[in-house]
């Protein structure tokens, strides 16, 4: 595993452990958020110290595969949920962070995670999906686009579907914007029933090389 310095560069990506680990330090400066996503490397913390990953196999959906199930039919035509983009980056990345997962102890979304993505926010590269039911946000996800390529980071839900619901409804704006390729990062059943699966490192790498 290599340690980083002050100076903007990551290592290659085949060179991360068998768990995907392929760096940590370094800092969360904007200009190296958007290097490591160009190189198909993504930050998860471990207490206050950067880890720098690049799993393999990589998990992803391509946006013409799809996979909305009869019930979730059923909930979007009812018009049960609203649903917009970038209209509370700051509240959805909150909801995410909050969160409680079952395979974490502890939140990966820092204090300077969370300032760092705002900032990418502002500057047109991070974006949010969400969920609205009777005027109150219960669900969202966000992310970076780059190119025809999306890096999804996380999602939250309040209530049953909320965060299914925007996950659909923005793979579809996506796809009318020409994205191609969203990346999942790793496996959760939740997404493999929407139709995301894996892909080789070396396939990653490809996509990464046409669609930025």
């Amino acid at each position: 595993m290599h340690i980083l310095s002050d100076k903007l560069w990551f290592p290659p990506i085949e060179t991360a452990m068998e768990d995907g680990l392929l760096a940590m330090g370094g800092d969360l400066s904007v200009d190296r958020l958007l290097l490591a996503y160009q190189q198909g490397i993504f930050p998860w913390y471990e207490g206050n110290i950067p880890l720098w990953w690049s799993p393999h196999p990589r998990f992803v959906l391509f946006p013409h595969q799809l996979v909305v199930s009869k019930s979730m039919q059923q909930i979007i035509k009812s018009n049960k949920f609203a649903f917009t983009t970038n209209k509370d980056f700051a509240a959805v990345i909150q909801g995410c962070k909050l969160t409680k997962r079952v395979e974490q102890e502890s939140t990966w979304i820092t204090p300077a995670v969370e300032q760092s993505f705002i900032e990418l926010h502002q500057l047109g590269y991070a974006h949010s999906a969400e969920t609205w039911l009777d005027g109150k946000l219960v669900g969202g996800l966000y992310g970076i686009k780059m190119g025809h390529l999306f890096f999804g980071e996380s999602m939250f839900s309040k209530i049953s579907n909320a965060s299914k619901f925007a996950f659909i409804q923005y793979v579809r704006v996506l796809q009318n914007q020409g994205v191609q390729l969203v990346d999942c990062q790793v496996y959760t059943q939740h997404l493999e029933s929407l139709g995301a699966l894996m892909i080789s490192r070396d396939e990653f790498k490809q996509y990464l090389a046409t669609l930025l």
